[in-house]
């Protein structure tokens, strides 16, 4: 049966962070991202080889002080008059390696700012101790606020995760994201990465079927960047590192998107490195841009996130 065009394009082609948190509260929901000042533990065996944290991190976070200045100036800077409430970001490194008493201190004071909708807690799935579960479980009934965690899988591979040095495996991820499902009180969602080499593009979109088979509540996905200062930069000037030109990741993009269940919530479908520690690859295009571009061709081809194209005629 053929999909009523009218409603396609009434309906979001995409369930992005904006829409959907609209949609839950009724309002525009903001996201600040946090810095807890802790190393990721896998910097101890080498790190993987993408990651540069400066890489991704807000300017406000240059000097990071205490996490309520952090608040104040994401307040500031990033929602502006935009947002007047926000979702608290643990982005950087990995902050469940904190102890747990202090980490819970943390979540407890940032819980406690009023225009604090919830947290989002960015993680590694090997770094998820039953103990910070339980009490983190008890801390959100009390405040009636919610946590999803985004679990850094990248890709279910086994060997594009030791290609990239990750120290974990697939059997990691499912052990912690079925640790968290135990809760009944936590969201969970994926960080996919694509572009690692030597995967072809069926074995990311395997990634893709298999995660979301699981049943995850939110996607954030990522084309592969090469940034100064990171083991991939020497791979990358040996020519050992292919990288998306811009219309080759918008055709996986819309390879991937029909793919994905409409519920589950995209928070990300591209990488955004600081342009001065990027080297590859550099499309020189603003993500808003991106975006349009993305949207008018899944328009174009009657591509919506979790429908095919539409059926045409042979005429």
């Amino acid at each position: 049966m053929r999909t009523d065009l009218s409603s396609l394009m009434k309906s979001p082609l995409i369930r992005t962070f904006s829409y959907h948190y609209k949609q839950k509260y009724g309002f525009a929901v903001g996201k600040i991202p946090l810095d807890l000042g802790e190393r990721c533990p896998n910097r101890e065996k080498g790190g993987c080889l993408f990651c540069s944290a400066p890489g991704f991190s807000p300017w406000y976070l240059k000097e990071k002080g205490e996490i309520a200045e952090q608040i104040r100036r994401g307040k500031k800077y990033l929602l502006k008059n935009r947002f007047l409430h926000y979702l608290a970001y643990f982005q950087q490194e990995t902050s469940t390696s904190l102890e747990t008493d202090r980490l819970l201190g943390v979540f407890a004071s940032v819980l406690a700012d009023p225009d604090c909708l919830g947290l989002i807690i960015s993680t590694r799935p090997d770094y998820l101790s039953r103990r910070l579960l339980d009490k983190l479980c008890s801390l959100l009934q009390e405040s009636g606020k919610s946590c999803l965690f985004e679990l850094g899988l990248q890709s279910m591979h086994e060997k594009s995760l030791s290609a990239m040095n990750r120290n974990h495996s697939f059997a990691d991820f499912l052990n912690g994201y079925r640790r968290i499902r135990e809760f009944g009180r936590f969201e969970v969602g994926a960080h996919l990465l694509f572009g690692i080499p030597g995967e072809k593009s069926e074995e990311m979109i395997a990634t893709v079927e298999t995660v979301c088979g699981l049943g995850i509540d939110a996607l954030k996905l990522h084309h592969l960047q090469i940034l100064k200062n990171t083991p991939l930069e020497q791979m990358y000037e040996c020519g050992q590192v292919p990288v998306f030109s811009r219309q080759e990741y918008l055709e996986l993009l819309l390879l991937i998107l029909p793919l994905i269940p409409e519920r589950i919530v995209i928070h990300r479908l591209w990488a955004t490195a600081h342009p001065q520690l990027l080297l590859a690859p550099q499309w020189n295009v603003q993500a808003t841009v991106l975006s349009a571009e993305l949207r008018k061709v899944m328009r174009e081809r009657g591509i919506c996130q979790g429908r095919p194209a539409e059926s045409r005629d042979p005429t």
